[in-house]
């Protein structure tokens, strides 16, 4: 090869070398201080999408988990409020032997009544009061449905649907309400007019686009309203728009709870039915029974036993319930710990190899400086050609 001084090719090799170590040793730093080994897709685009898929699914497992968590608390008040009940059943059952036995009399009796109807009024208390985040759980359920709707809140409106939450607040049965809509605030206002209560809504300023629908919620009625494009936002709505509430009682309430990532609901879904623990539901003949008569207070006897035994079998229920979570947030665990460790082996950095790998690449780099200042100095010899 000539050698010239107008065009340094030594020095530009060892440039083009100094500038790959550099920024592979650049590489090497990032890798070491965000703890990874694939900062990018360049790095490894398979790895990143799957370690990607991978974190989320471990996160939600992680929320998974903490839902078995919150599934088993549940059970455990409900489980709570049962023990409490089945203690009132047995100072019943106390009271109702001790007055159908002739060492009482009638007036005795009665003092014996007053405290056997007080307990059973206790019990539909204690199922009243049960609640979990504001849910009541051993006290039934409540369906309430939108009827007789007024002809300026129909669908052809814009009214797709007049929906209620299960036991929604404020509502009774035979409750009639109102919606108003004020075109000059674009605020819908819902009243029960039985009761007086109301709230009004956000602010609806346009009409869902053709297809799409927009609710409308009034939480304090447990309360929403779906709309379509159909609706008017430029019209007042002050007539012809009312509806009437149907309550409807059922005798469990059943809770979901999923504990898995998917939307199958057999394979990420628990649910648990938790049946009415109030004094009708536990026994038919309990919630007429007295103790004023020897005779009365041996069909007592009988009534609070079948309550006492109906409401073991809602404890059993729930200890199967329990042990069941028990169960799925073990495999929850094992699931997340296993994730992880698939993630980790995708994703996460070898830090003693990488600090190797780092370490060659300083020397490296080192050595490139010190040949480029090398090269450098080999067009200064040329010129001693020409003294």
């Amino acid at each position: 090869m000539a050698m010239t001084i107008a065009s340094n090719y030594s020095a530009n090799v060892a440039y083009r070398y100094l500038k790959e170590s550099d920024n592979d040793a650049t590489r090497s730093l990032a890798k070491l201080s965000a703890g990874t080994r694939v900062l990018s897709g360049r790095d490894d685009a398979a790895s990143l999408a799957i370690g990607k898929r991978l974190e989320s699914e471990t996160a939600a497992l992680r929320q998974a988990s903490v839902n078995a968590g919150q599934a088993g608390s549940m059970l455990q008040i409900a489980d709570g409020a049962l023990s409490s009940i089945s203690d009132v059943l047995t100072r019943m059952k106390t009271l109702a032997t001790q007055a159908a036995s002739d060492q009482v009399s009638d007036a005795e009796r009665v003092y014996l009544n007053d405290e056997f109807t007080s307990l059973r009024s206790e019990i539909d208390r204690i199922a009243g009061d049960t609640e979990f985040n504001g849910q009541k759980l051993i006290n039934g359920s409540q369906t309430v449905t939108a009827g007789t709707i007024g002809t300026d809140i129909e669908s052809a409106d814009g009214f797709g649907a007049i929906t209620f939450d299960n036991n929604a607040a404020n509502v009774s049965n035979a409750d009639q309400f109102s919606i108003a809509f004020d075109s000059a605030t674009s605020r819908f206002t819902v009243t029960n007019t039985t009761t007086g209560v109301a709230q009004t809504s956000e602010q609806v300023t346009a009409a869902p686009a053709a297809g799409a629908t927009q609710d409308v919620r009034f939480d304090q009625f447990g309360l929403t309203l779906t709309l379509t494009s159909d609706f008017d936002p430029a019209t007042d709505i002050t007539a012809n728009n009312t509806f009437d509430a149907t309550v409807a009682n059922n005798a469990s309430t059943t809770f979901t709870y999923k504990i898995g990532t998917g939307t199958t609901a057999a394979e990420d879904d628990l649910a648990f039915t938790l049946d009415s623990a109030a004094v009708a539901s536990l026994s038919a003949g309990l919630a007429a029974d007295t103790l004023d008569t020897r005779a009365n207070a041996e069909t007592a006897i009988d009534n609070v036993a079948a309550a006492i035994d109906e409401v073991n079998d809602r404890r059993a229920g729930i200890g199967a319930n329990q042990n069941r979570l028990e169960f799925a947030a073990a495999n929850l665990a094992s699931s997340i710990e296993n994730s992880e460790a698939a993630r980790s082996e995708l994703l996460d950095l070898d830090i003693a190899s990488e600090m190797t790998a780092f370490t060659s690449k300083q020397i490296l780099m080192q050595a490139g400086v010190s040949m480029l200042a090398q090269a450098n100095q080999m067009p200064q010899n040329l010129l001693k050609l020409l003294s």
